[in-house]
């Protein structure tokens, strides 16, 4: 089961209009969770993606599961729903084997044209901290060049723009942690860049709202957990919830970049990316989480998460 360790007082379900939510991406991390969040709150969902095998913990009533492919606009079918939430993404920390402008921003476009079809306005869209056009890692730029057409579009549309997001079975303490060696591990810069962590279930509570109460139509919210913290400090708490102390060792960015550029060349799961990516923090300047009913002191932080 998925664990809930929510602080704070727990939300009643939805008091306002029973919808049918269709959320893409929805057998992955995020998806799974919030699934639990939408029934609960009285919905009945949808949840599409790649692959149906080997979902589990989800609701037993009120949820569907279907096979998409968002960079295939045949497979999208949203008829009959109220809502969509656009959850669809390749992860930052590796390099894809399918390009980020053809599932980003071409899935983008396929999944808003599928609302058009089914009469559907109500649209909710993940992109991501730091999310511009202009930005020079091709993740960031085309999460922003599909936010932009989000924004330009007819939709009664909300984009989230969150840091990076934590849970079980999510993939950035996994991958954090499989950077360290015990006790003496390198890391790029010293491991000086910032984090602002965000729990998958506080996220998912933050979703269910925006879809439900119209104030949120029209508004873009940076958001994060309620700390910040530098690689280095995450690497020692995943070392420290080992029982195990941890120094950490600078590693020169020039080195870090001559080797990912090798890794890039050799095409392996790392490449230039990576260090764009590494060279930047990724936290709020103003958390919008304040625009919410949940607030900053009952979210859960990655130490308290992983028992410290």
């Amino acid at each position: 089961m998925f664990c809930n360790k929510t602080k704070g007082i727990k939300y009643r379900p939805s008091q306002l209009a029973f919808m049918k939510v269709y959320v893409t991406g929805g057998t992955g991390f995020v998806g799974s969770h919030l699934a639990h969040k939408l029934v609960w709150a009285g919905h009945e969902v949808t949840l599409g993606g790649l692959s149906t095998e080997g979902v589990i913990d989800l609701p037993e009533d009120n949820v569907e599961v279907e096979q998409i492919d968002v960079t295939d606009p045949e497979t999208l079918d949203f008829s009959g729903h109220d809502a969509v939430i656009h959850l669809v993404g390749l992860s930052p920390l590796f390099e894809p084997k399918v390009p980020y402008h053809k599932v980003h921003v071409e899935g983008t476009e396929n999944v808003m044209e599928a609302c058009k079809d089914a009469s559907i306005t109500r649209y909710v869209h993940m992109s991501a901290l730091g999310a511009d056009a202009k930005e020079d890692t091709e993740y960031l730029r085309s999460k922003g060049e599909a936010q932009l057409l989000v924004e330009n579009s007819d939709l009664d549309w909300t984009v989230f723009r969150p840091s990076v997001i934590f849970g079980e079975g999510g993939q950035f303490i996994q991958f954090n942690e499989s950077l360290l060696t015990p006790f003496v591990t390198g890391l790029p810069g010293g491991g000086r860049s910032r984090f602002q962590p965000i729990y998958v279930e506080d996220i998912g509570d933050l979703f269910v709202e925006a879809v439900e109460e119209d104030k949120h139509i029209g508004e873009s919210y940076d958001l994060g957990g309620p700390e910040t913290y530098s690689l280095k400090d995450i690497a020692k708490m995943i070392e420290k919830s080992k029982g195990r102390k941890l120094k950490v060792l600078p590693i020169p960015m020039i080195f870090a970049k001559i080797g990912l550029t090798v890794t890039e060349k050799l095409g392996l799961k790392f490449g230039l990316d990576q260090y764009r990516s590494l060279k930047k923090d990724n936290v709020t300047e103003e958390n919008d989480v304040k625009h919410f009913k949940k607030s900053l002191t009952e979210m859960e932080t990655l130490e308290s998460y992983l028992g410290l």
